[in-house]
């Protein structure tokens, strides 16, 4: 059963993935948001496409930078400690959000709440990933991804139901005030998580953000972020415009765009937890390339062919599926390939490298949607993005059941 092996996990690995996963669910709540937002700011601001795609893109590339020096932070003073510091941070600047008169001033509160957001994953994931044994880790982190999934299913449920209750000039300023609430989850951390032992152990911590790029560790590096940008470029031209495509492409309502985003949602959930146990079973490779594979030709049939609501309605779930089913994958694997030392450095330069430079894609997508359809140029970015993926995946070593580096 896919449950029964979480039986087997002893307390402190329960109490990490219990950690992260509410973590990485209430990120998600904060970030995809925006996403939610971005038709009602265009008309209340007067905001164009290509400034609403900056607005998404500042805080992906700052996520970056975030993810980079947070890592570097963690491999040297404590994976929980700097957790607690990048929860609260993401929290405050999204709460600021809802308090913003302007471009000017949201894109600041966007810009700094990145930071946070790309530091939250590069200190859960190394977290979980060394916590959790060999045998399990794939599992373990997938299931802690599919919190993103729970998160942006209840950002969309949030939207549809604040939407409908409240003006739009207060509904889309409560939805960011609510992204306060990731910061209760510091006092669990702070009370029931502890680093994990083989960090503990390790007597070289570098502290270095610069240590990853070592002649030994360069091939993996650019790789591993190569990775990165393709599995997030691809995804972020499609769920960053997926609301605005289903209400001004599609002509969708409100209450509509809510539903098809949370069976696109549904589907990410169940992704993330059928690929956490393919790839452990099949490997890391092969779940990277399989599923890129299959959420392109999707991603193309939903946003550029011309089919029906109700089929893109049927669509939503296997697009949502696909497309997310390899992100759960990253973190083990990037685990696996960076010695205790610059693990976290690695993984955060890695995997935030790759978002901000795929924080790029929903930019261009705006841009781009200027001189043809809004469908066309989300397929065209995604197509990329997932194409990418699969060139890295065939270029890096298969880690399935590797004991980590010490």
């Amino acid at each position: 059963m896919f449950y029964d092996w979480m039986s087997n996990l002893d307390r402190r690995e329960r109490r990490a993935m219990g950690a992260c996963f509410g973590g990485w669910s209430l990120d998600a709540l904060d970030v995809q948001v925006y996403s939610y937002l971005i038709p009602t700011l265009m008309v209340v601001w007067g905001i164009t496409a290509p400034q609403a795609g900056m607005l998404g893109t500042v805080a992906l590339v700052l996520s970056a930078f975030g993810g980079w020096f947070a890592g570097a932070l963690s491999d040297r003073f404590g994976r929980v400690r700097v957790l607690q510091v990048t929860i609260a941070w993401f929290a405050v600047f999204t709460f600021l959000s809802g308090f913003t008169n302007s471009f000017g001033q949201l894109f600041i509160c966007r810009a700094l709440q990145g930071v946070g957001f790309g530091g939250e994953w590069a200190c859960g994931s190394v977290l979980i990933g060394e916590i959790v044994r060999a045998q399990f880790r794939g599992r373990a982190v997938g299931y802690v991804q599919s919190g993103w999934a729970v998160g942006w299913c209840s950002a969309a449920i949030l939207y549809t139901v604040m939407f409908s209750i409240l003006p739009p000039e207060w509904a889309w300023r409560t939805m960011f005030w609510i992204g306060i609430l990731p910061a209760i989850l510091v006092f669990y951390v702070r009370r029931f998580v502890e680093d994990p032992e083989i960090f503990r152990a390790s007597g070289t911590r570098s502290g270095s953000p610069f240590a990853i790029f070592r002649r030994d560790l360069l091939p993996t590096t650019l790789l591993t972020a190569l990775l990165g940008t393709g599995l997030q470029g691809g995804n972020y031209a499609l769920i960053v415009w997926l609301p605005t495509f289903l209400k001004t492409t599609r002509g969708l309502s409100v209450l509509n765009t809510g539903t098809y985003t949370i069976v696109f949602t549904i589907g990410a959930f169940v992704g993330f937890i059928t690929c956490s146990h393919f790839a452990d079973a099949f490997g890391r490779r092969t779940a990277f390339a399989f599923f890129s594979v299959c959420a392109a030709l999707l991603c193309v049939a939903y946003t550029a062919l011309p089919i029906s609501n109700d089929f893109m309605l049927l669509l939503s779930f296997p697009l949502g599926f696909c497309a997310h089913a390899a992100i759960c994958q990253m973190g083990p694997f990037m685990t696996e390939l960076f010695p205790t030392s610059v693990r976290a450095t690695g993984q955060g330069f890695a995997y935030n490298a790759g978002r901000g430079i795929g924080a790029i894609f929903p930019l261009l997508v705006g841009f781009l949607a200027t001189v043809m359809p809004l469908g066309y140029a989300i397929s065209i970015f995604a197509l990329a993005g997932f194409s990418l993926v699969v060139v890295a995946a065939l270029l890096l070593p298969e880690t399935r059941g590797r004991a980590l580096l010490a």
